[in-house]
């Protein structure tokens, strides 16, 4: 609408009517109506009105209003006024259109932009509904708006969608590298670096899948794609191992059997243990984890080819190591762990303990106690931690205050990997 649409107007006429400044927040308040599509019916309350304000409202009106902090002005009042005064006949919502200019429908504007972010997102629902297993995430998404933040308008959604469900198509991948792997799905080999919106979506989606805890940092970003068959760093990162059966039908498990054969450790990367797995069905079978190299080499010396299967975090656990335990743990392998007696110690515990099936090995209040009267520790310091599988190893901890290492302890441990 325009003033040319209504030749009746007398905009000159109008603008001495509505057009003075003190009248500012009165006519603001009408065109927000006409803009929700609601009638000019009822009142207009003014907060806190100043009296220039109030004397603006008596000029137009004719008449003083209501004493009080607010001003309420009624809008029939007005409308009759302004078909009156023969500023605009055509009455109150012709002339805030002619004054101020064309308003526009909000509701209208509103609806239809609710329905390009529907018809942007709909992809994404569609590859859902063809994978179950990331409902969860999709229900997350959508209640946070995730989408709606990451692009900001339904055209930019559209395309980070489409790269979303080429993704999603592509996962779990057969150990590609992160950035080949964002090539062929997206075209761009930097669509799914960190500080991408592509990113954030997918990393959500794959940790769904791959049915891992919530968590943040690279080391988790690395654990999520990992899962999911897409490598990051897939040389630095490696587990040390000893006597681990190898898969005869892979290259990386026939190198495996031959170290186990020799009674010789062996170092497994991230890229081996996703693109070639290499660790043979071990159902039911004892596998131990230790946090300390030093047993691993002892084992090899003691025991050497009769070493039950043995996995070393080499302290907080990698990528990998965590890799491979889960993998193991999907093979219903029977997993349990140790670590030093410290607070370290517990952390270790900990994150497997949340992460994994496992079970302590040697490794609760009974068993420190027992240390505890037979080896002379170092003095116990660091931050307390509650150990998760134990409640009461760390009081015992703090009671005694004593640090008993792996390395002391090795001839108990080397004798379980013996008889396992």
């Amino acid at each position: 609408m325009s003033e040319a649409t209504h030749p009746t107007t007398d905009h000159e006429r109008l603008c001495r009517l509505l057009g003075d400044e003190q009248l500012g927040r009165l006519v603001e308040r009408i065109r927000r109506r006409l803009s929700r599509g609601e009638p000019l019916t009822g009142v207009v309350t003014l907060a806190n009105a100043t009296a220039a304000e109030r004397v603006a409202v008596r000029r137009l009106l004719g008449r003083p209003p209501r004493p009080g902090a607010s001003l309420t002005v009624s809008l029939p009042a007005v409308d009759e006024v302004v078909r009156r005064s023969g500023a605009c006949p055509d009455g109150l919502a012709a002339a805030i259109v002619a004054l101020t200019g064309p308003v526009a429908d909000t509701v209208a504007a509103n609806a239809a932009l609710e329905s390009a972010w529907e018809d942007a997102l709909a992809p994404l629902a569609e590859a859902v509904a063809e994978r179950p297993a990331l409902s969860p995430w999709y229900e997350r998404a959508r209640a946070t708006g995730l989408v709606r933040r990451l692009a900001g308008t339904p055209e930019v959604a559209a395309d980070l969608v489409a790269d979303v469900v080429a993704v999603l198509r592509r996962l779990p991948a057969p150990g590609r590298p992160l950035g080949a792997f964002a090539a062929e799905t997206t075209g761009d080999a930097h669509a799914l670096d960190d500080d991408r919106p592509l990113a954030t979506l997918v990393l959500g989606a794959a940790r769904e899948l791959a049915a891992l805890p919530d968590g943040q940092g690279a080391q988790w970003r690395r654990a999520v794609w990992a899962a999911v068959g897409v490598l990051r760093d897939d040389l630095s990162t490696t587990v040390l191992t000893l006597g681990l059966p190898g898969d005869p039908g892979t290259p990386t498990g026939r190198a495996l059997n031959a170290l186990r054969e020799a009674g010789q450790p062996a170092v497994l990367t991230l890229r081996q243990l996703v693109r070639d797995p290499p660790v043979a069905r071990l159902a039911g079978t004892p596998v131990s984890a230790c946090e300390n190299p030093v047993l691993v080499a002892h084992a090899a010396d003691r025991l050497g080819p009769a070493c039950a299967p043995l996995v070393c975090t080499s302290g907080q656990p990698s990528v990998a190591v965590l890799h491979l335990l889960r993998m193991l743990a999907g093979q219903d392998a029977a997993l349990r762990f140790h670590c030093d007696f410290d607070w370290g110690g517990v952390r270790i515990g900990n994150v497997l303990h949340e992460r994994l099936p496992v079970v302590p090995w040697r490794f609760d209040a009974e068993h420190y106690r027992r240390a505890v009267r037979r080896q002379s520790g170092r003095p116990l310091t660091g931050t307390r931690i509650a150990a998760r599988w134990d409640a009461d190893l760390a009081p015992a901890m703090t009671r005694a205050g004593v640090r008993i290492e792996e390395e002391l302890l090795l001839d108990d441990l080397v004798h379980d990997l013996a008889t396992s």
